[in-house]
This record gives structure tokens, C-alpha cells and sequence, in this order.
């Protein structure tokens, strides 16, 4: 792996000008994608402004696992080995990207922000910054890999900036010990919501669960079976029949949450996805907590005081600290914003191996979420957007 680091004393690899495929983002997704076009023939370059391959989960928390098992979560050419264990740590993860992006020799750039993705006349031009460096870099092909979870979204509540306690973004939070609350607010009942919930509760933390719609929440396995290879062997049906079945098995494996503060879901596991773009909660602990009472359950937040979180039923909280977990955005306006290619929502109106007629050789990757596993779908896209890429140059 060739890298560029933009530390003080280290050599800066020079730039090309011009190579057949770009890959902006040194993840799973990017790292797959360079990985699979130096496959199929197709010389490519990644970049990313961090100092390491997978940045983004160096920055998870430290309790996180994989929620998808190790089997089903590999990238192409290269199966997690076995000593990361079935569920892999967050460090697994980082340990297995950087193992990955090695063994293929894959060209990565690091401590390169890629700034702006621009159309020329019969080619694609990345415009980059490093430092005090500017420059631009000229492609046939440009795959777009910055991650699904990239911009921390925290909702615009009234009085927030006057709130005297600690407030966090989730993908600030690392441990109870770091947050050093006794009394904390946990916003979003999603799977970082939740995982962090049953962590601060696991130390002894009183915590409190906000929530304004009811999740799906589901086994990690059921039976010694990872949910995903259920969710995998349902996925050809249409989607009220995977409602059916998850909702069978989620009846049996969970049961009902109502008497801990959790009624059952407004839409089955598959619909909540499609319509509202909602994955099911994975339990890790939060079940547990629930039970325990480590965990209550209380209303959305509606807006802060000075000293205090006014919640929907007009009740209010005094935590020390609130985690906030409503979400991401993609973050892809500063770079592709001009382009026409994203919808309302900031997503790509393209993904995989679809191609907008405007805009040949623009690929998006990574960027679908979808139930059987985004680290397994990510692989399977990343084949895809390679064997398109060779048959368009072969055509050329």
C-alpha cells in the first residue's frame, strides 16, 4: 500500500495528473472498489483526507461490535480471518481494513482531501487539497466511497446553545468513563442509541431513553443464527412477506417490549426500511437494560433550558450529559453538490453500477443501507461497478 501522509517529516508522495479511475474515501466501500478495479485491469488512486484506511471507525465507540457476523461481512478477495471472532471489535475492523488495503497493494493517498468533482470535456477531474497543496487530478472513471455515515446530524431543538450540561453527537461518545455523567440522556433508540444506552447503564450510569417512534428492535442471532443470514434468505420476497416472516420471528425471539416503554413498531422491519429509510435495532445489551431498569424509556426531546430537557409530554430532565443519536448525513454537497446527482435527502440518486446519461463514469458506492449487511453489500457492489468500468474502457 502506498500511502501519502501529511504529517510533519514524512515524505509527501507526489500526485499524478491524470489516472483511469479515482476513488475518493479509503473505508470499506473505497477500499473494495480499488481493490476490485485493480482486479478487472483498471489502475486506480484513493483518497482521503484522514492518516488511516477506515478512519471513520476509529472514531466509533468503544464498546462497538460488528452487528453483522464475521462470515458475512468480508470484502472481495479477502475473508475476515477467523481470529477477529465472530462479532469483530471496532479495532478488528480497523486491524482487517488495513490488512486488506496491504495485501492488495492498493494505491491509497492519505492526508488528501479531495474537494470538488468536476465534468470536463470527455473526462472526470478531481480537484485536491493536501497542506498548502492544491492540484487536480484527471479520470475516466470516478467512484464516489465517502460513507454513509458521514456528517453527525443533531436536530435544531429551541434553547439548545443555552444548555449549561454536556451535549455529544454519538459519534463523539467513546465510554462512560470519558462522558463522566451519573445521570444521562440518551436521544434516538437506533443502534447507536441503544448500544450506547446499555453501555452507560452497564457502568452504573442512570440513563434515559428518548424516543419518538418505536424501532424494530431485533436478536443480533436467533438460534445461534445471525439475523442477517435470515434477512438474506428473505430478501428475493416481496416486501409485506419479509414484514411477515421478520415480524414472526422478531414475536418470538423478543416478544413485546410495551412494559418497558417500547410498543410494537408502526411498520414491519422491510417497510420501515423502504418508506422511511429505518434500520431495525440489533440488540446488544439494551433488551437487558430494559429489564434491569438501567434503561427508562421517555418521550422525544421537544427543546433545552439552562439547565434542563423539555421532553414532548411536557415533562422535563436535569442529566448531566445528553448523547445525541439521531443520525448522519452523506455530506456529499461540497463535492458533488453541483452535479445534479444527489435527491432531497442527500443521497445519490445513483448507486452500485447505475449510471446517469448526464454524467458516464460517475459511481456511487455504498450509499443503499441496506437489511442483509452494507459491509456484504458493499463487496457485492464494488464487483459490479469494476465489471462495468472494464467493459466501458474496452468499448473506448
Amino acid at each position: 500500500m502506498t500511502t501519502a501522509d501529511a504529517g510533519s517529516g514524512s515524505i509527501r508522495v507526489s500526485l499524478p495528473d491524470r489516472v483511469p479511475a479515482v476513488v475518493i474515501g479509503a473505508g470499506p466501500a473505497g477500499l473494495a472498489a480499488a481493490a476490485e478495479l485493480q482486479r478487472a485491469g483498471v489502475e486506480a488512486i484513493v483518497l482521503d483526507k484522514a492518516d488511516r484506511v477506515g478512519s471513520s471507525w476509529a472514531g466509533h465507540y468503544d464498546r462497538l461490535h460488528l452487528h453483522t457476523s464475521r462470515g458475512l461481512s468480508g470484502l472481495p478477495g479477502y475473508r475476515i480471518p477467523r481470529r477477529y471472532g465472530r462479532w469483530v471489535t471496532r479495532d478488528g475492523v480497523l486491524s482487517y481494513l488495513a490488512e486488506y488495503a496491504a495485501l492488495h497493494a492498493l494505491e491509497v493517498r492519505l492526508g488528501v482531501t479531495a474537494t470538488a468533482v468536476e465534468r470536463g470535456v470527455d473526462e472526470w477531474r478531481v480537484a485536491w487539497r493536501r497542506g498548502d497543496e492544491e492540484g487536480q487530478i484527471a479520470a475516466d472513471t470516478v467512484v464516489v466511497a465517502t460513507g454513509y455515515n458521514h456528517t453527525a446530524m443533531i436536530p435544531d431543538w429551541p434553547g439548545l446553545e443555552t444548555f449549561t450540561g454536556t451535549v455529544v453527537h454519538s459519534s463523539e461518545y467513546k465510554n462512560p468513563g470519558l462522558l463522566a455523567a451519573r445521570d444521562a440522556l440518551v436521544v434516538g433508540p437506533g443502534n447507536s442509541g441503544a448500544e450506547i444506552a446499555a453501555d452507560l447503564a452497564d457502568a452504573g450510569v442512570r440513563v434515559s431513553l428518548a424516543m419518538r417512534t418505536p424501532p424494530n428492535v431485533v436478536l443480533r442471532a436467533i438460534a445461534g443464527i445471525p439475523s442477517q443470514a435470515l434477512v438474506i434468505s428473505m430478501s428475493a420476497l416481496p416486501v409485506t412477506a419479509q414484514d411477515l416472516l421478520a415480524g414472526l420471528l422478531q414475536k418470538v425471539a423478543v416478544g413485546s417490549l410495551s412494559r418497558y416503554g417500547i410498543p410494537e413498531a408502526p411498520r414491519g422491519i422491510a417497510t420501515q426500511l423502504q418508506r422511511d429509510d429505518v434500520t431495525p435495532t440489533i440488540d446488544v445489551g439494551l433488551i437487558q437494560a430494559l429489564k434491569s431498569g438501567g434503561v427508562q424509556i421517555v418521550p422525544a426531546v421537544e427543546g433545552f433550558t439552562k439547565d434542563a430537557v423539555v421532553l414532548a409530554d411536557g415533562s422535563s430532565l436535569k442529566p448531566d450529559a445528553v448523547v445525541v443519536a439521531t443520525g448522519f448525513r452523506r455530506g456529499l454537497e461540497p463535492l458533488v453538490g453541483d452535479l445534479g446527482v444527489l435527491g432531497r435527502n442527500g443521497r445519490p440518486l445513483i448507486n452500485a453500477e447505475e449510471q446517469l446519461a448526464a454524467h458516464p463514469g460517475l459511481y456511487f458506492l455504498g450509499y443503499s443501507n441496506p437489511l442483509t449487511g452494507n459491509l456484504r453489500q458493499v463487496g457485492i457492489d464494488a464487483t459490479k461497478i469494476a465489471k462495468a468500468v472494464a467493459r466501458r474502457a474496452s468499448r473506448r
